[in-house]
């Protein structure tokens, strides 16, 4: 029965097993062997009343008692490790940290460069790990497998906090030698053969539909919204490949304005606004709550806004 005294260590337990509904990998996870974490399973078993992790034909599935709790559980550990966090400051200069870090290479070659010279100046300890969006769910940034993600999401859960690095605009590149040069209309534009290129969101993804407008982003809806059609040869979810594609002298790529800038000095390329309206894009960084009160991830979430301020000045 209940006496009103509980071991957090058994909520963390709980925690871990439900996060990997496997016993043997919550234990390898605490530090623990597996006749211990059977024995801290039991007694949590005995806590709730309920058997929490029932063995199915799909291995340890949990019950909804235990998925009422896990959210609950989740908030008191945050809530716990706020608590105990120490106040002292980051020390940039001399701190040893690893910081691991999901960006699309629209984000890794755009704002990363000026953040690594950065880092070598005031944290010449700090090592990144940048990750691709389809090495990264959205489970490894809520459990904090992932210190941040950097990119552009048509959705992110709620409890996620987030922080917008900056709206972008649009480019169109294509080949110094495409006969288009010499007369960049929305028709000659509509004519014309386009790399497509995106990647939002996290996660592996799927073949993409030529006719899924909604689907195909920002670019191809804003031609949707004024009746028109582009022809698309080749897709893509890597922007330097669409702007290498675009130096054949028959494609064109549309990208964000900040990668596109990343070719100025390309003289086999040449850089033009889009001959129709596109709204901006927003880049953003995303971060667990249970990250939201660590002193070295604030200090790193604010490098990281500051370089960003000082890319769009």
């Amino acid at each position: 029965m209940y006496n009103g005294r509980i071991d957090l260590n058994l909520l963390e337990y709980l925690d871990i097993l439900l996060r990997e509904r496997n016993v043997t990998r919550a234990a390898s996870h605490l530090g623990l062997s597996q006749p211990a974490m059977s024995n801290g399973l039991g007694r949590l078993r005995t806590l709730f009343d309920d058997p929490l992790l029932v063995r199915t034909s799909d291995g340890m599935t949990p019950t909804e008692r235990a998925l009422e709790l896990q959210p609950v559980i989740r908030e008191v550990l945050a809530r716990v490790d706020k608590a105990v966090q120490p106040r002292a400051a980051f020390e940039a200069a001399t701190a040893e940290r690893f910081f691991r870090i999901m960006a699309t290479d629209y984000a890794e070659s755009t704002i990363f460069p000026p953040i690594l010279q950065r880092l070598r100046e005031a944290a010449p300890g700090v090592t990144l790990d940048i990750m691709t969006p389809s090495d990264v769910s959205f489970l490894d940034v809520e459990q904090g497998r992932v210190d941040m993600v950097i990119n552009r999401f048509d959705s992110i859960p709620q409890s996620f906090h987030q922080k917008t690095i900056w709206e972008d605009d649009f480019a169109c590149l294509f080949s110094v030698d495409n006969p288009i040069r010499h007369n960049f209309t929305l028709e000659s534009y509509l004519q014309a053969q386009h790399v497509w290129v995106s990647k939002t969101g996290m996660g592996v993804g799927v073949g993409m539909d030529p006719d899924d407008v909604q689907r195909l982003g920002w670019v191809d809806e804003a031609l949707n919204r004024i009746g028109k059609q582009r022809r698309i040869s080749v897709f893509t979810r890597h922007y330097q490949a669409a702007m290498l594609m675009a130096e054949q002298n028959d494609l064109i790529a549309t990208v964000p304005a900040k990668a596109a800038k990343l070719q100025a000095h390309n003289p086999r390329v040449v850089v033009e606004k889009p001959p129709f309206e596109i709204p901006p894009i927003e880049l953003k960084m995303a971060w667990s709550p249970l990250l939201q009160n660590n002193p070295s991830h604030q200090w790193m979430r604010r490098l990281i806004v500051e370089v960003a301020r000082e890319q769009i000045a």
